[in-house]
């Protein structure tokens, strides 16, 4: 069923179609669109439908946070503006959805860098939920220009909305791999994903590595990607023979450990700080679980406590006297736990905590994502890379040509008004005594059409000879980039230089510890 399943046409229902056919065949499309066109994300540019079209549309309006060129960026506007352009041009579902995509961007707790910078109540990772979309206001992240800047340079396809009435990308040409980068959730039908996120300084770092290298063995491309970087923090306590073990097959489960200080009081007083949390753990569920445990409730159909729940209950508050929550906007997680008399061992107190609580859990990983071919399917994180890699190539290519085509029109341009600026006084004459002087212009300078609708059309002052001195200087340094991109097209190892450059450049802006 699973390969039916992405077959790309299937033959067209007949009218004598039985029940059973056309319910297979509907339940089929339904996976389908599932499958590719909701839960998974894009290899290419780590995105899924619904936020790549926030993406896009968000560009489109002029929320960028502005350029690399000292740009200034836009003012956030209300999110109810967003989801309703995203909604009416490319994305006809709920307004719910698709403004919960965007809360998700905008949360640091839930993106290890987020696209979407907001201002207002966008949740908390207590489970709070975010303000009304007409309440919050919303930008680009600066991050996002690393996967919007080069849209306009035929970097990729496009294809039509849902009614026709406009287009929108099939990918984003993302300049970084923000699969790995904000890795991803999602359930589908007959499969799933969870794709952690990672520090972008060791993911550019196995890039450039595997560009330089594509030969280089398993153990090599984890010295450079060691493992996942959480949004949250936490510290990750699994070997790294476990870590290779699911970056090698795509799947696993990493134990992950919160991590926390000891606070020295007076009286040799102390109390043990919780800083950060792992994966989807908040402290909120930590408190829930404190107060199950030195509190338990009477389990359904039984008089009493069972004698575990009993033990449990001693064991706990025999090392910890009180547990209270001190974060705030200063500190996004402080949980205090006091020990029950200063003599108490920390490390008992730790571990007991440990074991009974979610401040040790497993985060599973499932790398499944649409892939190049359009094909949804499990991989490894060098697969990923590797696709990632490959895509990149593809729309630095496209860029350069996109480039060099307009360095070349531009020089044509030039290269008609130098040929005028020698021949002035002839070209006047021919102007003024001639009834169709464009045909005149072509026969008697060779020129091209658009080279004489050029000439028609400029202003005489562009005539002078201070003219010619910029003409001469602007068409050097076209002729310098038209080498440059003609070596890059030219030469893949000029390409892959160039990739190498260009992700070292940006992780330096954008990478943090």
């Amino acid at each position: 069923m699973t390969e039916s399943l992405f077959t790309p046409e299937a033959p067209a229902f007949d009218d004598d179609a039985s029940l059973g056919q056309y319910a297979q065949r509907a339940y089929l499309e339904y996976a389908l669109s599932v499958v590719k066109g909701r839960a998974l994300p894009d290899v290419a540019d780590g995105q899924k439908p619904v936020q790549r079209r926030i993406l896009y549309a968000m560009s489109r309006m002029g929320l960028g946070f502005g350029g690399a060129n000292g740009s200034i960026g836009a003012k956030p506007v209300k999110s109810a503006r967003v989801v309703g352009d995203v909604l009416g041009r490319f994305h006809p579902h709920g307004d719910q959805a698709a403004y919960d995509a965007l809360v998700r961007m905008a949360q640091d707790f839930s993106q290890r860098y987020p696209l979407i910078d907001g201002q207002g109540n966008f949740g908390s990772r207590d489970g709070d939920g975010a303000a009304a979309m007409r309440y919050t206001e919303a930008r680009l992240a600066r991050i996002s220009n690393l996967l919007l800047d080069e849209i306009d340079e035929g970097t990729v396809d496009f294809q039509p909305n849902y009614d026709g009435s406009t287009e929108e990308p099939k990918q984003l040409p993302a300049r970084l791999p923000f699969a790995l980068l904000n890795g991803a959730s999602g359930i589908a039908v007959g499969m799933a994903t969870e794709i952690p996120s990672h520090n972008l300084r060791e993911v550019a770092d196995a890039c450039v590595a595997l560009i330089k290298n594509p030969k280089l063995s398993h153990a090599e491309f984890m010295q450079w990607l060691p493992g996942p970087d959480y949004p949250g923090g936490g510290q990750i306590i699994s070997s790294a023979d476990d870590i290779s073990d699911a970056y090698a097959t795509g799947r696993g489960s990493l134990k992950v450990r919160a991590r926390w200080v000891i606070e020295d009081l007076a009286r040799g007083q102390w109390q043990m700080v919780v800083t950060e949390l792992p994966p989807s753990v908040s402290a909120q569920k930590v408190l829930e679980e404190i107060e199950e445990l030195t509190n338990p409730k009477v389990k359904t159909g039984k008089k009493a406590l069972t004698p575990e729940q009993t033990q449990l209950k001693a064991t706990v508050l025999s090392v910890l006297d009180g547990v209270r929550d001190e974060s705030s906007k200063d500190a996004p997680v402080r949980l205090v736990f006091e020990p029950k008399t200063r003599t108490i061992e920390q490390q008992e107190l730790i571990t007991t905590l440990l074991a009974h609580t979610s401040l040790e859990s497993s985060a599973p990983i499932n790398l499944t994502m649409v892939g190049l071919d359009g094909r949804p399917v499990p991989k490894t994180v060098r697969q990923m890379l590797e696709e990632w890699i490959s895509f990149r190539q593809t729309t630095v290519q496209r860029r350069s040509q996109f480039r060099l085509d307009k360095v070349l029109a531009r020089i044509h341009i030039l290269e008609g008004r130098q040929l005028v600026l020698l021949n002035i006084d002839e070209v006047i004459r021919i102007i003024r005594n001639s009834d169709e002087p464009k045909p005149a212009l072509i026969k008697r300078f060779k020129l091209s059409e658009r080279q004489a609708d050029d000439i028609l059309d400029i202003r005489l002052r562009q005539l002078a000879r201070l003219e010619a001195i910029k003409i001469e200087q602007e068409l050097k340094e076209l002729r310098e980039e038209q080498g440059k991109l003609e070596d890059v097209l030219g030469s893949t190892a000029s390409l892959r230089r160039l990739m190498v450059k260009e992700i070292e450049a940006d992780a330096k802006v954008f990478a943090d510890e």
